[in-house]
């Protein structure tokens, strides 16, 4: 998995430490937006792949204060972002940016969404990248957890690290289910077979959050298809650094077709249930 390797296209002036810094401070300043700037009623903007998948303002307004934070900071950095895509840069940095990692919970008010921020060199894509650092502030707890590249992993400042559960039948782990219409049937086969085998499921509705309390022991295991490289990079990033296994199927690296994040002793057992249930699959 090239998320965590070291990579010699890293820049000479660029230290883990540096970038994480900035992506705390950036994820932690937007989060006080969505916090304040939230109104009692929240409206959809717009919608992106399918009429479930929700735009607000607050997710144009977080990105729009994360880039201005980016280019004062590192202005020769790239970005790619949720809602705008990608601009282009020449440092061979590139930000990865989820305004708002969880935007259903927060048009609905429930308590489980983020913003999410990593800095990567190569290709901003989870086959091909190295992730340098990141941050993910969980807006409605103002928890923020924090990654640098063999630096470790922190809550507010804390090291944390996964459970060490290796029996799957003790495992707590969370899941969630993509916006993408042909998609959408397929994760009840895999969803029944991974029930019957491990304590229970929790579907929280923010990959970034998910990925991070894999990190702190809030859960065991995590697996989801269809993730966005700004949904997974700074929390893939969080999780790995903390002891986790973050991977695919099939020998794959995580990617969009599918994430499994935890102990590598309970990941080989949940990546066998899902390889054997089909869960890459769309028939």
């Amino acid at each position: 998995m090239r998320l965590f390797i070291d990579d010699p296209r890293q820049p000479d002036d660029v230290t883990v430490a540096a970038l994480r810094d900035l992506a705390e401070r950036l994820a932690r300043g937007a989060g006080e937006l969505v916090r304040s700037g939230r109104p009692d009623r929240v409206e959809v903007a717009a919608t992106k792949s399918t009429a479930t998948d929700v735009v607000t303002r607050m997710d144009a307004d977080s990105e729009a204060l994360l880039r201005r934070g980016i280019a004062a900071a590192r202005p020769d950095d790239a970005i790619l972002g949720e809602e705008e895509g990608a601009s282009a840069g020449t440092s061979g940095v590139t930000w990865v940016i989820d305004p708002v990692d969880g935007t259903v919970n927060y048009l609905y008010g429930v308590a489980s969404y983020a913003v999410s921020v990593a800095a990567v060199v190569g290709p901003p894509d989870p086959l091909e990248w190295t992730v340098l650092a990141g941050a993910v502030h969980s807006v409605v707890d103002d928890r923020t957890w924090t990654a640098g590249l063999g630096a470790g992993a922190t809550l507010d400042g804390r090291p944390v690290h996964v459970n060490a559960e290796t029996d799957l039948g003790q495992c707590l782990v969370g899941t969630g289910f993509g916006y993408a219409s042909d998609r959408r049937r397929a994760p009840a086969r895999e969803l029944l077979e991974v029930r019957a085998q491990v304590r229970d499921i929790r579907r929280l509705g923010s990959a970034a959050i998910d990925l991070c309390l894999v990190a702190t022991g809030e859960l065991d295991l995590y697996y989801e298809r269809g993730l966005n490289p700004w949904d997974m990079a700074a929390g893939a990033l969080v999780a790995h650094e903390a002891g986790a296994l973050v991977t695919g199927l099939r020998g794959r690296a995580a990617d969009r077709e599918m994430t499994v994040a935890g102990t590598p002793e309970a990941v080989a057992r949940l990546v066998r249930i899902l390889e054997d249930a089909g869960a890459d699959s769309d028939s």
